[in-house]
């Protein structure tokens, strides 16, 4: 039996983009306020709800038409 217990190690594109735009502040080369700086951040948590949202408005549009509530 394979043991297939992998982990990730590692940055990812949104990270590795956090610290270049970081460097980049802290170097003088843009002059971006701090929030657009952290975007990659909040960015992530921004898709992952809005992937949240959509999904759960579908399953209670599904639901809905099921039972006769919707359209």
């Amino acid at each position: 039996m394979k043991n297939n217990n992998t982990k990730r190690v590692g940055l990812g594109f949104f990270d590795a983009l956090t610290i270049v735009f970081i460097v980049l502040k802290l170097c003088g080369v843009i002059t971006w306020s701090w929030v657009w700086v952290l975007a990659p951040l909040w960015g992530q948590i921004a898709i992952i709800l809005l992937i949240v949202i959509i999904g759960v408005s579908i399953v209670l549009i599904r639901d809905g038409r099921r039972n006769g509530m919707f359209f």
